[in-house]
């Protein structure tokens, strides 16, 4: 998918935009519509989420642009693994970061994941050893995060601390090479002698989603949407985010959130019910804006001279994807659509991020 997409899909969610907000402002301030007040968001899901015996969910997701346009190149792979934990027993430091921070306020629905990950960064010709300034540099990302979620009145909020490092620490140059020559036999990238410099890593994101309306119900099948927004800080990102998340799914299928996803994209926490019957399905969408101010693997380390570009200051994501459930297990596929993130890139990105969660 090249720039001249681009029109059609700004003119979509121009559209979107207009619908959501008139769906919203509908089912919002219209006593017509709205009918009798109903129970929050919070009231709802709590006694679903405690009723649920399993209430523990690993989610592992890979995203490479070789299972989306088939390329290799910019934003190549990414891995993150996830376990939310909806019992658990929050630390006293939790409990301090709730009396500080106004994003948060834990309850009985509250839960907290871990996650490990790392990044793969490649310019868009790897068959040279010299660095290119106009290309994106080499860089790897390793990291591990711990992060809080909950269910407050209408809305979901979340906030994730990361530590890690970015660098040859980071082991993207061993495990991009052991795959091209292991796995898919591509071609051996020969610059990561230019990759940047190892330097701390650290990010503090927060999240918040708030309750899904309905855009159409036909009884057994119910589109709805959700709008989100939040910021991120620290060396490795700075920016600011909003967007709308779409779901057509079942009608008894709405406690789902959407599966697992790699910074800058919004993660997410993963959870999803089990079906009643066995199996279930639902099809998801969304489109996200970033304003950035920083981006290491763009802007270079932040204490050293590196290899840079100059990073475009907003950024547009698109996706769409299906997600299946079978009992305990939940398998998806999405694909994205990235604009290009430096001034110097030739074209937009195009990659896919596959996914499965299991509850236990």
């Amino acid at each position: 998918m090249r720039s001249t997409y681009r029109l059609p899909i700004y003119l979509g969610a121009s559209w979107l935009f207009a619908l959501c907000g008139t769906a919203w402002a509908e089912t919002s301030t219209n006593p017509a519509v709205a009918g009798p007040p109903e129970p929050t968001l919070e009231q709802e899901a709590a006694p679903k989420i405690k009723k649920n015996p399993h209430r523990n969910i690993v989610n592992v997701v890979y995203e490479n642009d070789m299972i989306g346009d088939g390329a290799d190149k910019y934003y190549t792979s990414g891995v993150r693994i996830s376990y939310l934990d909806l019992e658990a027993k929050f630390p006293e430091f939790a409990r301090d970061i709730d009396d500080i921070l106004p994003m948060i306020s834990l309850n009985d629905t509250s839960g907290i994941f871990y996650s490990l990950g790392q990044n793969i960064f490649t310019p868009q010709d790897v068959s040279t050893r010299n660095a290119d300034s106009k290309d994106r540099p080499y860089a790897g990302y390793l990291y591990g995060s711990v992060g809080m979620v909950s269910l407050n009145d209408d809305h979901i909020d979340e906030v994730e601390v990361s530590l890690g490092v970015v660098g040859p620490a980071a082991m993207g140059e061993q495990v991009q090479k052991f795959i091209h020559t292991h796995v898919t036999d591509s071609p051996i990238p020969k610059g990561w002698n230019n990759q940047l410099k190892n330097e701390p890593a650290f990010t503090l994101g927060w999240q918040r989603s708030w309750r899904s309306r309905t855009l159409l119900d036909s009884g057994s099948l119910a589109l709805s949407f959700s709008p989100y927004a939040g910021a991120t800080v620290g060396n490795v990102y700075d920016f600011v985010n909003g967007g709308i998340s779409l779901r057509l799914a079942p009608t008894e299928a709405q406690w789902q959130d959407t599966p697992v996803r790699v910074r800058p994209a919004l993660p997410g926490t993963g959870y999803f019910d089990t079906p009643e019957n066995k199996w279930g399905w639902y099809l998801f969408g969304g489109i996200e804006g970033r304003a950035i101010g920083r981006n290491i693997f763009l802007d270079g380390n932040t204490f050293t001279d590196s290899p840079s570009v100059d990073k475009e200051h907003f950024v547009g994501d698109a996706n769409a994807g299906l997600a299946l459930t079978y009992d305990k297990v939940r398998i998806s596929y999405t694909l994205i659509y990235r604009t290009k993130e430096f001034e110097d890139q030739e074209d937009d990105t195009l990659f896919g991020a596959m996914s499965v969660g299991y509850r236990f």
